[in-house]
């Protein structure tokens, strides 16, 4: 488990090694903001792309294979983008390190198979958090790195830990040469990446090209057609790379649609704050802190979403797996209020963060669980994968959400936006969250209720967090 959680983690803080870093990078390579900005895009999309593909490979008998293979990739991409040669190589090293994106579900279905009894649970929701617990660590170190040695430094300080994980990865993974090797649908692969690149390249580039742009509405509705596609493609075919007919499990259906709009929530807070922070004063708010601060003002937030994996247990015990995702929810809208009505001192921020993280690790600590209870072991990797996809399209859309309304709030001739910009901000984000929370507790209790009209039975175990359908824990059943 250490070594499980600490890959995890070193994905995290890696993912989120470009985004502090951006003006920087833009100064020391001379390129623009906008073409800057790629040094964290690139990573999300090469994600976007690695994850279900490494989940479906990985529910074979080359699972330790494929993790090895990705830590090392994610080594070489850190010590390419470390190495002074420009902006092309930085690039090239960014988009090695977002292979490493698809390590967590791997890492959550190696706990299945390997960690006994009741840790099985605890450990899965360790294992969720750290993709949120890593970027907020992520945040503050780059920053401070990149300001105090540079930016080549905060790559090679990602090179290290990358080696590190590497190592203890040959040392400690198990094998799973017991598990029967599957085709790889490669058509189903390269429509959802192709589908999910595009999406995610309009939303990244939807500032710089305008949102009404012909080009940025032709490349969204190109791959809009694309996902259609996809879906058309793994309905029918005998080996999907996401067996999307998991989403008639409703347990699967509302940590999918939860891991996808409390991204779209999480994302949207963490810009405005570590973009309200930075502001100067003169422009009538913010507090005019370096980048180390702001990376600083996540700290909270990384410490209290770690602390949720015990509470979740605990509240599991009294209210049931599936009531933890609308407390979290429920949480996630406090503390996006309490930033919609208190930003006056620096130390709001930093409180604000703090609940941020407590809501959203419990709703992301329960997510893993969920799906492991609802499909069958050896479609563990690829199920997780899908969920975790869904998370990074939840976060770009959160971050691109978030600049596109501070955008539509700057006056013209004006760099900054007005106050009211982050107003209207959180009150979508109090949107989102409320949204996501109705969904928590309407999907489950429709998909209970057809199940049963249908004479099946459904059973939510409030201690394990698994959820079964009439056969559906019968190994190769569907869910």
């Amino acid at each position: 488990m250490p070594v499980l959680v600490f890959l995890g983690t070193v994905v995290a803080v890696i993912s989120s090694l470009g985004a502090p870093m951006v003006p920087t990078i833009a100064a020391v390579d001379h390129v623009s903001l906008a073409d800057a900005q790629w040094s964290l895009t690139v990573t999300m999309l090469v994600g976007a792309v690695a994850t279900p593909v490494m989940g479906r490979l990985g529910d074979g008998p080359h699972r330790r294979t494929v993790m090895l293979a990705a830590a090392a990739t994610v080594l070489a991409g850190s010590v390419l983008a470390a190495l002074p040669l420009g902006f092309p190589a930085l690039m090239a090293g960014r988009a090695l390190q977002g292979v490493g994106l698809g390590l967590t579900p791997l890492a959550i279905a190696t706990a299945r198979d390997s960690v006994p009894g009741e840790r099985s649970r605890s450990a899965l929701a360790v294992l969720s958090l750290t993709t949120v617990a890593g970027v907020g660590l992520g945040y503050p170190l780059t920053g401070l790195i990149a300001q105090s040695l540079g930016v080549h430094a905060a790559f090679w300080f990602g090179a290290a830990i990358s080696a590190a994980a590497l190592t203890a990865g040959i040392l400690v993974l198990p094998p799973t040469t017991h598990r029967p090797a599957r085709p790889l649908d490669l058509l189903g692969a390269c429509l959802l990446g192709t589908g999910l690149g595009g999406l995610l390249l309009a939303l990244s580039e939807g500032e710089v090209l305008g949102w009404t742009s012909p080009a940025l509405l032709a490349l969204a509705a190109a791959s809009a057609l694309l996902l259609l596609w996809w879906v058309r493609h793994e309905l029918r075919t005998p080996h999907p790379l996401v067996d999307l007919r998991s989403l008639r499990n409703p347990v699967v259906l509302t940590a999918d649609v939860a891991g996808l709009v409390a991204g779209i929530g999480m994302y949207l807070l963490m810009s405005l704050v570590t973009r309200f922070v930075q502001t100067p004063a003169s422009a009538g708010y913010g507090f005019g802190a370096t980048v180390t601060v702001a990376g600083l003002a996540l700290l909270p937030f990384s410490a209290a979403s770690i602390l949720t994996s015990r509470i979740a247990s605990r509240l599991a015990r009294r209210t049931g797996t599936a009531a933890i995702l609308p407390i979290g929810c429920a949480v996630s809208l406090l503390a996006t209020l309490a930033f919609l009505s208190g930003r006056d001192r620096l130390w709001e921020p930093f409180a604000v963060m703090g609940l941020a993280g407590l809501g959203v690790g419990l709703t992301f600590a329960v997510m893993p669980g969920l799906i492991v209870g609802a499909v069958p072991a050896h479609e563990t990797g690829s199920a997780i994968s899908f969920n975790q996809v869904l998370r990074y399209v939840g976060y770009s859309t959160g971050s691109a959400l978030s600049g596109a309304v501070l955008q539509a709030h700057t006056p013209v001739g004006h760099a900054l936006p007005t106050g009211d910009a982050y107003t209207a901000a959180a009150l979508i984000g109090c949107a989102v969250w409320a949204v996501v929370g109705a969904a928590t507790i309407v999907l489950p209790r429709r998909g209970a209720t057809a199940a049963t009209g249908n004479g099946l039975r459904i059973t939510v175990r409030a201690a394990g967090g698994e959820a079964e359908g009439e056969g559906a824990r019968e190994e190769g059943a569907p869910a």
